[in-house]
């Protein structure tokens, strides 16, 4: 017991061994560059929209901002969906839905994440707009936009 936090790996080699050859087979030069974290994900060719969302998820976790993932970093972004505690992974939406990174998300975010999520899903009994604004007349309890 403890505050440890753990990453798939941590435990026996053979775990480790596996995600390592995983990633390597996946991209060979050992960093994963924007493009095949599309295709890796099966998201090539979205709308702009759909496009600056997973820019944003890859620039999450490009831990050390260089432009690629790399190993060590597609072992943090593993830990945390599958591993991660609830708060941590909350923090990290925020992160990703706090666009300008001023603290708050106001109705022009949320209304780009919607957006964006409706062009990678192809859900449509709703338009954005109107999602993002049922949403904030729910949540902006104060009406400061935020």
């Amino acid at each position: 017991m403890g505050a440890k936090e753990s990453l798939p790996g941590d435990g026996p080699a053979p775990e480790m061994h596996h995600y390592y050859s995983k990633f390597m087979r996946e991209c060979p030069s050992g960093q994963l560059s924007l493009h095949e974290f599309k295709r890796l994900l099966g998201l090539q060719g979205l709308d702009p929209q759909g496009d600056l969302y997973i820019k944003r998820v890859f620039d999450i976790f490009d831990l050390n901002q260089d432009g690629f993932i790399d190993f060590l970093e597609f072992i943090a972004a593993i830990n945390l969906v599958i591993r991660g505690k609830i708060d941590q992974k909350l923090k990290w939406y925020f992160k990703l839905y706090d666009a300008d990174g001023n603290g708050c998300i106001d109705k022009k975010e949320l209304l780009s994440i919607f957006t964006a999520i409706q062009a990678i899903n192809g859900h449509t009994d709703m338009s954005a707009e109107e999602f993002t604004n049922m949403i904030f007349q729910k949540i902006d309890v104060n009406n400061d936009g935020k």
